[in-house]
């Protein structure tokens, strides 16, 4: 979730905006951000969406060798 984070800090964007576009409470919000909650696969979308991106490319961390 750190690349979120730094997508949303970037874009200027709070964390109450992030919740109201995606339709839910700013702390379900928090707690998605901070890895409190589990992140499903429709919330990713919605999330990546918004950053005009595909979730792999938020989401998807490629092994480092």
């Amino acid at each position: 979730m750190k690349k979120i984070k730094e997508k949303r800090k970037k874009r200027g964007f709070t964390i109450h905006d992030m919740a109201a576009k995606l339709s839910i409470s700013p702390s379900y919000y928090w707690q998605l951000e901070n890895k409190r909650k589990r992140l499903f696969y429709d919330m990713a979308v919605r999330m990546a969406a918004l950053f005009n991106v595909k979730p792999d490319s938020l989401f998807y961390e490629k092994n480092k060798d």
